[in-house]
């Protein structure tokens, strides 16, 4: 019993080195080059971990502040140069009544980027644009373009042209003449008014198409003495350059 034991002993022994033999040569063994490596690789993440910690730290210490008012505005040279030359425009523009120019000149004064030549293309601009949508009945446009209470008459006049299922026909030929009839500041909303001197081309149809009103062939003159306003009291205000249509009135 004594030497089967040990024979078995035996064989189990040597099943149990070959195994070990075949398991290291799948899973190789470490030499000296690859604790190198090892050693190598584990410096560097130590390195990496530095470098993050120390970029960490220097951004939770970093504070981004505030512009100072002096790098939003302009220096005072530079916003009495600004002042000066809106001035020396302003009296040199051409107008009909000297009123209107101490009326520009207070609207320079809280805006020296105004420009009445820039104002009066841009408000003959709008005019072609609001007198156009007003003929589609373009809603949306119009409430871009108008104040709260010219936009209520214009849309209740354009309902009201719906509701008879009229239509209008339209075509704007140009502005002839446009001119500044009055200039203000009051509580710092500005506001200029212009007469506009026009032509179109405009007819009224019913729902069949025929035409009740104008002629569709005739150009005719049109004068209108619209108000428009923008408040300018603030940097904040300013910042918005669009002016509204706040008034209309008939010519005398």
């Amino acid at each position: 019993m004594s030497g089967q034991f040990d024979f078995i002993t035996l064989i189990a022994l040597i099943v149990a080195v070959a195994a070990i033999i075949k398991l290291r040569n799948v899973l190789g063994h470490r030499t000296d080059e690859d604790q190198q490596r090892v050693e190598r690789l584990r410096a560097r993440e130590r390195e990496a971990s530095q470098r993050a910690g120390a970029s960490d730290a220097t951004s939770a210490d970093v504070i981004t502040l505030p512009r100072r008012d002096r790098d939003a505005q302009p220096s005072a040279p530079a916003a009495e140069a600004s002042a000066a030359s809106a001035e020396t425009r302003i009296k040199a523009y051409p107008v009909s009544d000297p009123a209107i120019t101490e009326g520009l000149l207070e609207i320079a004064k809280l805006d020296s980027a105004f420009d009445p030549a820039a104002f009066l293309s841009g408000a003959g601009t709008a005019y072609e644009m609001i007198v156009s949508a007003f003929a589609e009945g373009n809603r949306r446009m119009l409430k871009d373009l108008l104040g709260k209470d010219v936009y209520d008459g214009f849309t209740a006049a354009i309902a009201d042209r719906e509701s008879r299922e009229e239509t209008v026909d339209q075509q704007f030929v140009g502005i002839k003449k446009a001119e500044m009839l009055e200039a203000e500041v009051k509580n710092g909303i500005a506001s200029i008014t212009i007469r506009f001197a026009s032509e179109l081309i405009s007819a009224i149809r019913n729902k069949a198409g025929d035409v009740i009103s104008g002629d569709a062939q005739k150009i005719k003159d049109v004068t209108d003495i619209w108000t428009f306003s923008r408040d300018i009291s603030t940097a904040k205000a300013r910042s918005n350059p669009n002016w509204r249509l706040v008034a209309t009135q008939a010519p005398n």
